[in-house]
């Protein structure tokens, strides 16, 4: 079991920065294959934003983000980090926290960090806005 805590959202201004954590707990937050973030619209897909993986320690980041978003992890591993920076109008949504404690987003089982249905954790999500 692996309860996510999202926090640090808020509304800010266009080119701003917001840092989302997600504090992790309970017996299987340990170990867990991939840990990501994703965001949420109102009548649209989930969508993946980054991820952080144990096998090889990678980071994956979507297009949209690459080059202003920042995933982390503190060394323990108990926390999880996204530093948005550059924000733009689009960033607004519903963020999520994800956790994948059974190896379905690694590539071996046909798994992918972006696709929602790999993670069998969340968070209730924590609401970005940023305005023009």
């Amino acid at each position: 079991q692996v309860h996510l805590v999202e926090s640090g959202g808020g509304s800010v201004q266009a080119g701003g920065s917001l840092r989302l954590s997600c504090a992790a707990s309970g017996p299987a937050s340990g170990g867990t294959y991939c840990m990501g973030w994703f965001r949420q619209v109102p009548g649209k897909s989930r969508e993946g934003v980054a991820a952080i993986c144990t096998v090889g320690g990678k980071t994956y980041y979507s297009d949209s983000v690459k080059g202003r978003f920042i995933i982390s992890q503190d060394n323990p591993g108990n926390t999880l980090y996204l530093q948005m920076n550059s924000l733009k109008p689009e960033d607004t949504a519903m963020y999520y926290c994800a956790a994948d404690s059974t190896g379905d987003t690694l590539p071996v089982y046909g798994g992918s960090w972006s696709e929602s249905r790999a993670y069998n954790y969340w968070g209730q999500g924590t609401q970005v806005t940023v305005s023009s």
